[in-house]
């Protein structure tokens, strides 16, 4: 696999970025590609290993070796064949996906992984590039007809394999465009959605049906869909938000993160907000409650709408600089990560949990805080105040929203509120209803969404037709 000694040759180098003051003028993506002789070398990196753990790393088990082995022989069309073998959409997970792949590389020991996200993205764009990327049209129908409910990377991977498979899919959207949290939750600066539409436009060259601004549950039933279609996959994420029910919550400025980050996707994707009260961190103070990737989303976000000043705060210890490899590795480690956008001049507190918000006339004026133990509990005499202007509440999200679709087909949920079924059939209790991505298993990463929408796909197909030639 790629060169035997270049490990030891060439040092790690990753993409860069723009420099803030510039980025945060606008909502471009701001990564600078690496150029081609410098995408070999990185790829020559990849040692013989024996045992490539980045396979177990990564969740839908890309061939990494091998693709980083034919870029360093600048056998690029062949290095795109054997990724899009086992991703649908690489140039998503090349964006946004935090790579576990490389927390289990072998040169990770050492702090010094494989570039293995910057080539698999590499690779993928290439590919777009030079028109390899081509619509794959089933050669045969099977007669059966599958709708797909949410158009999330779950919901995407499963229609394009069964479509791929010969049988009709309707993929209903919600939204009025497809992508799912891919368009409305992550920021285009992070991901610019042309990306998410010529993936849609190889799909309808493929068959797949797209219904958008249709919420299955609200506009139609869900039992008509268990009358015109053979199966339903539902794939619609889990979108109720965590709150946090302490006194002050009514106040006005208050927000979930996730009615924040999609006002501003539509503005960029020039689409209207819509009949909402629109919230705009512009001249505020901003409070993010909440250490993950959507509440980073958030202090990018507020950068760019002119904040007076972003505090990101999380009830979490603060995590060590640097794992301990011998207890952790090849797993995925908990430690100190800066994402771009908190790097962009958040202020970060850890071990803080809110007591209540204050206000003046209605309007959050601050959050009353309190330093908490490694059990969540308060430590007497830490209390403090953080002024605000605007709270957003990132606390992640519960389970999948149960009112309409889930309700009318009355599927069973498990004891995380999340549709019940295993990752072998991928059925629920409904007959011939079938769920998959964080609709199924709960807030998770795309690539996991991306995985589970394949094994699903494969599931419907074998129940349908009692063989399936998809790959689990």
């Amino acid at each position: 696999m790629g060169k035997p000694t270049g490990f030891k040759e060439f040092d790690r180098l990753d993409r860069k970025y723009a420099p803030v003051e510039e980025r945060v003028k606008n909502y471009n993506d701001f990564v600078i590609p690496l150029p081609a002789e410098e995408l070999n070398k990185q790829a020559a990196r990849c040692m013989d290993c024996g045992i490539p753990f980045c396979h177990n790393g990564c969740p839908v088990n890309n061939i990494i070796p091998d693709f980083n082995d034919l870029v360093y022989r600048n056998e690029w069309k062949e290095a795109f064949i054997t990724l899009d073998s086992t991703n649908n959409f690489p140039e998503f997970t090349g964006r946004i996906c935090p790579a576990p792949c490389e927390a289990s590389c072998t040169l990770n020991i050492d702090d010094k992984p494989v570039t293995i996200k910057t080539l698999e993205c590499a690779i993928i764009d290439r590919a777009f590039e030079e028109g390899w990327v081509q619509p794959r049209p089933a050669p045969y129908r099977t007669g059966k007809k599958v709708a797909v409910v949410g158009s999330g990377p779950a919901g995407m991977a499963a229609a394009q394999q069964l479509a791929r498979a010969g049988h009709e899919v309707t993929l209903f959207e919600k939204n009025r465009k497809v992508g799912g949290l891919l368009r409305y939750g992550i920021p285009d600066f992070k991901m610019e959605k042309h990306v998410i539409d010529r993936r849609v436009a190889q799909m309808e060259a493929e068959g797949v049906i797209f219904e958008t601004g249709v919420h299955v549950g609200v506009d139609i039933e869900a039992g008509d869909l268990m009358k015109k279609f053979d199966a339903v996959l539902l794939t619609g994420g889990a979108e109720k938000a965590r709150d946090l029910p302490v006194p002050g919550r009514e106040l006005d400025g208050i927000e979930f993160a996730m009615d924040f980050l999609p006002q501003q996707n539509r503005r960029v994707g020039g689409e209207p907000v819509g009949n909402v009260k629109e919230i705009l961190a512009g001249g505020k103070n901003v409070v993010v409650i909440g250490g993950g990737d959507t509440g980073s989303d958030c202090i990018g976000t507020s950068f760019r709408q002119g904040a007076l000043s972003v505090t990101q705060i999380e009830i979490m210890p603060q995590p060590p600089e640097h794992e301990n490899k011998a207890l952790v590795w090849p797993n995925w480690p908990m430690k100190m990560r800066t994402s771009s956008s908190q790097a962009e001049g958040a202020i970060r507190d850890f071990a803080v949990n809110t007591v209540s918000f204050e206000g003046e006339n209605g309007h959050v004026t601050g959050l009353n805080c309190v330093r908490v133990d490694e059990k969540f509990q308060p430590l007497p005499g830490t209390e403090f105040r953080i002024p605000a202007d605007l709270v957003l509440l990132a606390m992640g999200f519960v389970s999948p929203v149960h009112e309409g679709m889930l309700q009318q087909l009355g599927v069973t949920l498990d004891p995380r509120g999340n549709v019940g079924a295993d990752t072998v059939r991928y059925q629920s209790s409904v007959e011939k209803v079938f769920a998959a991505g964080d609709m199924r298993r709960g807030q998770s990463l795309v690539v996991w969404a991306i995985r589970e929408g394949r094994q699903a796909a494969r599931a419907v197909d074998l129940w349908l037709m009692g063989a399936t030639e998809l790959p689990r």
